[in-house]
């Protein structure tokens, strides 16, 4: 009996094992929300973009749910005893999706040269970096003028995607033809995309890592229609539905769809925080009393709750409580209308309008901006809803046309790496909606937000994080809002779509559809 239980249960852990092998073939049918502005990571950073591209591009490294780091571009890296050289060993073989090799010239072109130009929020991180170079084809050494704690977590894909150098050399970068048909190093070539219908990647049969892709399509739907986005996952049109992809209050019927599996996972490097950028430049917006009587006048419970389907939490500093270093030893802006009146009566405003200007991705956020301007009128402010497309935003936010703006930004587990680059002075500059957006200018936060990115010991960092949340939420550059709450819904025989800390940004190299 003993024998004939063991022989039975080794041949169903044999049968289990065999189930679950990874099958080649097949093509995920996946909701994109909204159509991204562009598929060039290096030069936009969108999340609709990121989550498309990321699996066109890669990095050196990729970071799991813990956010520890993990081999991608990089098979392997040391760092010096006194934490100022990085010395990280190329794999050998790759190629760009145009069959040119890459090698250690492009990481020393993107990191130095392409995405200091391009990207705002690397730039502040490589302010602490004093070169860059490249001994050999397979080796890059980056040499930090100083300790920076979080540096080994700057090379996630959205953050420092490789670009190729024989492409963009010499060029002006936002303008180069190139940056219509991405080229990568990723799994997933770029096919075609059909504005308002679709964007077709393929597989990379060329791709480095043996075995892998196992998919040989993603077809990114473009579905404007929110209710028709969740018929489309409803009629099997479509099989996965990123975070965002379906209005918050469809979550709930759809998840209870037979086998249909959701996630929660693949935010934990984002941390994504919501807040409405309030120009501090002009206007009533740039009065510490005017922002603060907005952060009374909001009931963001409700928007939680009501919007929101319950998902995430409200925010209590420019730091998600998943972040590191955050603390709630802040200023308490719970709805209070009275003291929202009281502010404004205080400083005399008279009544001039304020441009609230939505974020053009879906109606929960149209909702949203309804719910805010009720708010705020209930309280006295003028409001008007100014809607634009996502391009429209992008240039409006980027030029500085607006009053209000709604908006969220992820962190990147560390505040030095998402949460100063909208808050120091040195990144205030036209032409990003990534960056210190609203004008908030103050030698003390930059001081801390300095001191704070290279301290030795958690302990130190700590102290000098909690001082900067204080002085932030008592100025209140942005009116945040809510920690978002992103579940990701699937048919369960999609299998491993999210196995690192940013989800389905880079998942799709290990996914597979069962049979």
């Amino acid at each position: 009996m003993t024998t004939r239980f063991a022989t039975l249960a080794a041949a169903l852990l044999l049968s289990t094992a065999a189930f679950a092998q990874p099958v080649e073939g097949g093509r995920a049918n996946v909701i994109i929300q909204p159509e991204p502005p562009g598929l060039m990571l290096g030069v936009v950073q969108n999340g609709p973009t990121q989550m498309v591209a990321g699996n066109i591009y890669e990095s050196l490294l990729r970071y799991d749910t813990a956010l520890e780091p993990m081999p991608q571009l990089a098979k392997s890296w040391e760092m010096s005893d006194d934490g100022l050289t990085y010395t990280f060993k190329l794999h050998d073989n790759v190629k760009w999706h145009d069959g040119e090799p890459f090698t250690s010239a492009d990481v020393v072109f993107s990191a130095d040269v392409f995405l200091r130009e391009t990207n705002p929020r690397l730039r502040a991180s490589l302010e602490h970096v004093e070169t860059i170079t490249a001994p050999d084809d397979e080796t890059v050494v980056f040499k930090l003028k100083q300790p920076f704690g979080p540096f080994i977590g700057i090379f996630e894909v959205g953050t420092m995607p490789m670009v190729p150098k024989h492409i963009y050399e010499g060029t002006d970068f936002a303008a180069n033809e190139a940056n219509n048909t991405p080229i990568g190093t990723g799994p997933f070539k770029f096919k075609e995309w059909v504005k308002g219908s679709h964007i077709l990647l393929t597989k990379n049969e060329d791709y480095y890592e043996e075995g892998k892709p196992y998919l040989d399509e993603i077809y990114w739907h473009v579905i404007p229609d929110a209710a028709a986005r969740s018929v489309a996952y409803e009629t099997g049109v479509v099989d996965i539905l990123p975070g965002g992809s379906i209005e918050n209050f469809d979550v709930g019927r759809i998840s209870e769809m037979e086998n249909t599996c959701v996630t929660d996972k693949g935010w934990e490097f984002f941390g994504p925080l919501s807040w409405l950028w309030l120009n501090n430049r002009e206007g009533p917006t740039a009065d510490v009393r005017f922002r603060r009587a907005v952060m009374y006048a909001m009931d963001r419970e409700f928007a939680k709750d009501a919007l929101w389907n319950g998902l995430g939490k409200v925010a209590r500093s420019p730091v998600s409580s998943s972040t590191r270093f955050f603390t709630d030893d802040v200023t308490d802006y719970s709805y209070d209308p009275d003291k929202a009146k009281a502010l404004l009566t205080e400083m005399g405003y008279d009544g001039t309008p304020v441009r609230l200007l939505p974020l053009p991705y879906g109606e929960t956020w149209q909702r949203w901006a309804e719910a805010v301007k009720q708010n705020l009128e209930e309280v006295g402010i003028t409001v008007e809803i100014v809607s634009t497309d996502v391009a429209g935003w992008n240039q409006k936010v980027s030029e500085w046309d607006y009053d209000i703006a709604f908006t969220y930004l992820y962190q990147y587990g560390d505040p030095a790496l998402g949460v100063a680059r909208t808050y120091v002075s040195s990144n205030i500059a036209k032409g990003s909606p990534w960056n210190n957006v609203e004008g908030y200018e103050n030698a003390e936060v930059d001081d801390l937000f300095a001191k704070a990115a290279v301290a030795v010991g958690k302990d130190a960092r700590q102290g000098l994080y909690t001082k900067v949340q204080q002085k932030l939420v008592d100025d209140v550059p942005v009116a945040w809002l809510l920690e978002l709450g992103f579940p990701t819904i699937y048919r369960c025989n999609v299998k491993d779509l999210v196995t690192t800390g940013i989800g389905v940004n880079d998942g799709f190299k290990d996914a597979y559809i069962e049979k």
